[in-house]
């Protein structure tokens, strides 16, 4: 074992403890933290709006303070932008992660406090590599440099003494100095606001060093890689990196793009982590590293409150949150958090399953606002990307980008759903892959299912295969380029197709 191993596994023993004791203590862990959360805001303008100062349990938190999204709690964060202080958290807050996601071209401002950035963000980055490092302790991973793509948006002045940048830019600007030994690009390369010139910045700058680790969205990470290629000339990625073994991801779905990057990557020591991140906080990171075993432990300590709706009680506008005791496995929850950035039983907009309750393990099945429910089919992105992964397997496509909204057809008492692709390889036929994809929907979603007997409510589902290019124009057409923005894979609502339709047929002119 190497000297810096050694190291890291002296520093690893404690919190791994640690970990292990939430793993035991899931509930005691949780209850611990909402009330440090309580105790800590009680005298802010928020606390004392709500009673803080009177909430003892989950019961009593629930009852006084109401479900936010980011409209309700937007004038909180608004008196925050505008210098006022104590208004949700006690320490101050300067510091503000820019997030529109996929929900949404309007932006969104999420508080970022000291507490939330050394005891949730930057401790998530340390677990990742303590919890790798413990399942392979002759790692070389910390011989190199991991090589992260971000946001590219930098940071911006918002107020005296208050700022505001993507997500990875707010974060790199905190980074200790020390991180910036293991890290690339160096920071002013991350900050570059224009995606295809921070792009060959970076390709020109790490081609020549020894890369060990990657991390960024995957779909991202891909367009990177592959211009890392088309620059080097080489056949694989370990040709220019020979030592490269991990891959952290999040942000998206790891499940498309899967063979893709063990095409890039050819090594079966490749190890690919996934994690679930977002500007409002850290929730989960991959400890089991077999294939396809995707689950993801939840992060009790971060200073983070876990509450749960079904979602299909959320679906009919019920806000009964659950905490953590009472979530039951195989179950779609949408998730509300309050945080020590100074969020309050906040819809983040993800929707999550929970497989394991000891310890508590899960997935990531979607979006709150991203689901097609036309017809009462309740289509999920979970259930979307493993039809989509069973066609493709079943037909030898590869798939770059997708998306599907629900389509109302006149004189018909049915609808269908139209399904818009962007393939690397596309299949030899595409009826067959559309029946595979509609086979494999129908098994795993007993409400897609129950809509399509006999085409009665939900008919045979269309497609159209989109030009190269055009998922991307679209991003670039709405400012989204960029590591932490992504492709909205479903819709209720048919803006997303059409706008791509647009785009589509401008290619033929």
């Amino acid at each position: 074992m190497s000297m810096i191993n050694s190291i890291v596994s002296l520093i690893n023993y404690s919190r791994l403890a640690q970990i292990d004791y939430f793993r035991k203590n899931p509930v005691e862990v949780q209850e611990g933290v909402l009330q440090y959360l309580i105790d800590f805001a009680k005298d802010t303008e928020f606390g004392k709006e709500f009673d803080f100062s009177n909430i003892r349990s989950h019961h009593e938190f629930s009852s006084k303070v109401p479900v936010f999204d980011y409209d309700t709690f937007k004038p909180y964060i608004e008196k925050l932008m505008n210098g006022e202080q104590n208004i949700t958290w006690p320490t101050e807050i300067k510091w503000f992660a820019k997030s529109s996601g996929t929900t949404s071209d309007r932006s969104k401002f999420i508080p970022i406090s000291k507490e939330s950035l050394e005891d949730c963000h930057f401790r998530s980055g340390k677990d990742i590599y303590f919890i790798y490092a413990d399942k392979y302790p002759e790692t070389g991973v910390f011989t190199g440099k991991t090589l992260a793509i971000g946001g590219s948006t930098n940071i911006n002045v918002n107020s005296e003494n208050s700022y505001y940048g993507d997500l990875s830019a707010v974060l790199i600007k905190n980074l200790p100095f020390w991180t910036y030994f293991h890290r690339l690009p160096k920071e002013e390369i991350s900050l570059i606001e224009e995606w295809d010139e921070k792009l060959d910045r970076i390709i020109h700058t790490t081609t020549n060093k020894n890369v060990t680790g990657l991390l960024g969205v995957p779909s991202w990470l891909l367009v990177l890689l592959n211009r890392v290629l088309d620059f080097t000339g080489k056949k694989n990625i370990l040709e220019v990196w020979p030592n490269l073994e991990l891959y952290v991801h999040g942000g998206v779905s790891f499940m498309p793009y899967q063979s893709m990057f063990h095409e890039l990557i050819p090594s079966d020591k490749m190890t690919y982590l996934e994690t679930y991140n977002a500007s409002e906080g850290f929730f989960g990171i991959q400890d089991e590293f077999e294939l396809r075993k995707n689950e993801m432990l939840l992060m009790l300590d971060y200073g983070i409150y876990y509450e749960f709706i079904e979602l299909s009680d959320y679906l009919s506008e019920k806000m009964k949150a659950i905490p953590l005791s009472e979530i039951k496995t195989d179950v779609n929850y949408a998730m509300l958090i309050s945080t020590n950035g100074g969020l309050w039983r906040y819809l983040i907009g993800d929707t999550v399953m929970f497989k394991s309750r000891n310890p508590y393990k899960f997935i990531i099945t979607g979006r709150t606002r991203h689901f097609i429910n036309a017809f009462g089919e309740e289509l999920i992105i979970d259930n979307a990307q493993n039809a989509i992964i069973y066609a493709c397997e079943k037909t030898g496509a590869k798939i770059r980008e997708f998306t599907a909204a629900p389509l109302f057809l006149e004189k018909h008492p049915q609808g269908v759903h139209e399904w818009l692709f962007e393939f690397i390889v596309k299949p030899n036929n595409m009826s067959f892959f559309m029946e595979h994809l509609d086979t494999k929907l129908r098994e795993i979603n007993s409400d897609y299912d129950a809509k399509r007997y006999k085409d009665i409510t939900i008919g045979f589902p269309r497609h159209h295969v989109l030009k190269e290019g055009t998922f991307y124009q679209w991003l670039k057409n709405k400012g989204k380029l960029g590591g932490q923005n992504k492709i909205p894979r479903l819709s209720s609502t048919r803006e997303y197709v059409e706008q791509l339709f647009t785009i589509d047929l401008k290619k033929d002119l």
